[in-house]
């Protein structure tokens, strides 16, 4: 199978070993090396094989390709630094994917990185940091006139090129001025140690964000360190939002008022009070190097002009006004050595001088590769130990560990080591330390309280917890109102991976209640029956001859029936019997009167004395044509 249509091949730990180098990504890209890794992407160095031009090809890593949201972050990094174009902006050139893997062909630039500076020569002057400052502003100004945020100025982002350049690179982060929103729905995006208040406070960023993050990288430069710096990312967060960046003069006795006055402008908490954007930042910058002597050397050369390594290189002492045309990198003033006379005569003294000094020479470069500060070392590998393992691997080989960041990740477990800078089996300078990203763990996210809530109310707050509205389903409930949140799955306070979908669960209200058959029930009873069940009861009374007295005859809605709570459900009681009227039986003998009263459904109770003579009704209780219940007792008297 030819190289451009092998499927892309996973990359090992170590550069060397790396599956990708001699490969071929999308037919095009040749890889070279590899130059860098971070926890997002692997950049290597490869050859546009269309074009014969050297290129950095950023891959992401396969891992994350995966992830939705790792992969929208990835293809919009291309497509924000692909709309700027500036001399100081690493370029773009193209967006592509292959076997289902992102990756960016951008801007080869040989030299290092503003970090490695720091690190191999420690604190600048303050004329050699505002040398790398000025272009640095300009990039960022540009960007912002073209209504990008960077969001993630720190030295690891800013390179210099082996002829000078300056240039800053990993606009992935960036988002359009005029559509700030929360950070990734609440997660920061950027290194804490170089975040503005508002960043971390808030989620958002305008200018005057990257204004604050620059401010921090020239306290940086000209002090050897962060302003705030601790173990814990949160704590280091916490001192940008509640407490002010330090004069670089408390821990730099000598440094200029002016540079105090910078950075305490660039990195004031309010935003408001600092420079409004990178262009009246650089405008400052350049008057305070007006001021300045020129940048010294950070190593001698064989002329007395500037020599940097890594092309770091000053501009002249008087540079202009910032503007949009600016653009063109600073050029070294070159020096010319005045032209010496010859000696003649030289004997053999002077050679055997010579020859004593190439030697001397020799063995101190020999003892200062071997042994000395030039000795250099494999950096093991240390991708995936925990801080205490790594710093043995390490300390093995005369390295050091120093954290420079905890991220979150989803594919290395807490406490482990995600990236190594630099990265295993490059080379590094024995003594040196190794800067390290340490793994949070799987970033989660709980879910919130929203019992109680209506169903907007719940898809905010879920939003503002970083998880999604999911299904949303019915059920009656005794207590809630209709539409409130009365369950939620998963459950209040489980934690999730941001953007889960969280179903609900509202309310419908009262289950309605079906009418029970309450027929011969007495009335007190079924009335509290109905009561215990929500609803409202009113009594009627009708005579019924089928129903004892006080029972119930029927419902109103009828037994069966669904009624809502609080409705209103009617008890018809019954009275007893219809009444009937009493038939006249005054004159009537006793046997007669007796058979007309019990035939007309009555009780007969005779009242007569031991004698009766005339056997003839003379009184009876009630009287004739009285309405009387059915089945009342009448009394009769006989004499």
């Amino acid at each position: 199978m030819d190289a451009s249509t092998q499927p892309l091949p996973t990359s090992s730990s170590g550069g060397a070993n790396d599956a990708l180098i001699g490969t071929v990504v999308d037919g095009r890209y040749r890889i070279m090396s590899r130059l860098a890794r971070g926890g997002m992407a692997t950049v290597y160095e490869a050859l546009d094989t269309r074009l014969d031009r050297t290129v950095a090809l950023k891959v992401m890593n396969p891992a994350l390709a995966e992830d939705p949201d790792f992969v929208s972050r990835f293809r919009r990094e291309a497509r924000a630094a692909a709309q700027l174009t500036h001399p100081h902006v690493v370029a773009v050139y193209d967006q592509g994917e292959t076997d289902g893997i992102p990756y960016l062909a951008m801007e080869y630039v040989p030299g290092q990185t503003l970090r490695d500076v720091l690190r191999e020569h420690g604190p600048l002057t303050p004329e050699q940091a505002l040398t790398v400052l000025d272009p640095v502003l300009e990039a960022l100004g540009a960007a912002h006139d073209a209504g990008f945020v960077h969001r993630d100025v720190k030295p690891e982002n800013i390179l210099i090129s082996d002829d000078g350049r300056v240039k800053v690179t990993d606009f992935g982060l960036a988002r359009a001025v005029t559509n700030v929103t929360s950070a990734t729905q609440g997660m920061l995006i950027g290194t804490v140690a170089y975040l503005s208040p508002e960043h971390v406070e808030r989620g958002v960023a305008d200018g005057r964000s990257d204004v604050y993050g620059a401010g921090i990288c020239l306290f940086e430069m000209v002090t050897g360190q962060v302003p705030f710096a601790a173990e814990n990312p949160l704590s280091v967060a916490y001192q940008h939002v509640n407490s002010d960046v330090p004069p670089p003069s408390s821990l730099r006795p000598g440094l200029p008022p002016d540079v105090d006055a910078l950075v305490a402008r660039a990195t004031r908490r309010d935003p408001d009070l600092r420079y409004p954007d990178a262009r009246s930042f650089l405008a400052d910058v350049r008057r305070v190097r007006r001021e300045l002597p020129p940048p010294r050397p950070l190593a001698p050369g064989p002329t007395d002009t500037l020599v940097v390594p890594a092309g770091l290189l000053p501009a002249a002492t008087a540079s202009p006004a910032p503007s949009s045309t600016a653009s063109q990198p600073p050029t070294p003033p070159v020096s010319r050595a005045a032209p010496r006379r010859r000696r003649r005569g030289r004997g053999w003294a002077v050679a055997i001088i010579l020859l004593l000094l190439v030697v001397a020479g020799a063995a101190a470069a020999g003892w200062y590769l071997a042994a000395g500060p030039g000795k250099t070392v494999a950096v093991p590998g240390i991708l995936g130990l925990d801080r205490a393992a790594a710093e043995a691997e390490l300390a093995a080989v005369e390295l050091t560990l120093t954290v420079s960041s905890e991220e979150y990740s989803e594919t290395v477990d807490k406490g482990l080591i995600i990236s190594a800078d630099p990265e295993p089996g490059s080379e590094a300078s024995a003594g040196s330390a190794v800067a390290v990203v340490i793994s949070l763990g799987p970033e989660r996210f709980g879910v919130p309280e929203l019992i109680g809530l209506t169903v907007d109310e719940a898809s905010a707050a879920l939003a503002s917890a970083n998880l999604a509205l999911g299904s949303v389903s019915e059920e009656y409930d005794p207590v809630a109102p209709v539409g409130q949140v009365i369950a939620t799955d998963p459950p209040v306070g489980e934690s999730l991976k941001s953007g889960t979908p969280v179903n609900l669960v509202v309310s419908k209200g009262p289950k309605p209640v079906k009418v029970p058959d309450l027929a011969g029930t007495p009335v007190d009873e079924a009335k509290a029956q109905l009561e215990d069940e929500g609803l409202v009861v009113t009594v009627t009374e009708e005579f019924s001859s089928d129903y004892s007295f006080g029972n119930v005859i029927s419902t109103n809605p009828s037994a069966g029936t669904k009624v809502d709570v609080g409705g209103a459900v009617e008890l018809v009681v019954s009275k007893g019997p219809p009444p009937v009227p009493v038939p006249d039986v005054i004159g009537m003998s006793r046997d007669d009167a007796v058979f007309v009263l019990e035939d007309a459904g009555f009780v007969v109770a005779v009242n007569e004395p031991p004698v009766t003579p005339l056997d003839e009704v003379v009184l009876q209780d009630p009287g004739g044509g009285t309405e009387v219940p059915y089945g009342s007792t009448v009394t009769i008297t006989v004499i």
